[in-house]
């Protein structure tokens, strides 16, 4: 691809980008007072971050058990307000037990 349109490629990426965040800002101009409006802006960021996710969860260690294993430790830790660093180890560390000692069980 040439110089020229790839610079004009990214100039009307950029300029949709910034047009989806700065017409919303610059339309609406009051604040809401729906409770239902705000509870559903305030929750959609950790929606859709766990929809990115949560299915790449399953797919990261090539095997399911192994996987799993490692969500559900991630899921108690958190559950008991661990740290998000011992969160994440405990469960890379789980996973990838699980993981080393399925064929030494038969399982995989």
């Amino acid at each position: 691809m040439e110089t020229p349109y790839l610079l004009a490629g990214i100039c009307v990426m950029s300029g949709v980008t910034f047009a989806i965040r700065a017409v919303p800002l610059a339309a609406i101009r009051k604040r809401f007072k729906n409770r239902f409006l705000l509870s559903f802006l305030y929750y959609l960021p950790y929606g859709v971050l766990s929809a990115m996710i949560f299915p790449a969860v399953f797919t990261s260690c090539g095997s399911v058990a192994a996987s799993a294993v490692g969500c559900v430790t991630a899921l108690v830790l958190a559950f008991f307000r661990c740290k998000l660093i011992v969160v994440a180890a405990a469960a890379v560390a789980a996973a990838w037990l699980t993981a080393a000692l399925m064929p030494l069980f038969g399982l995989m």
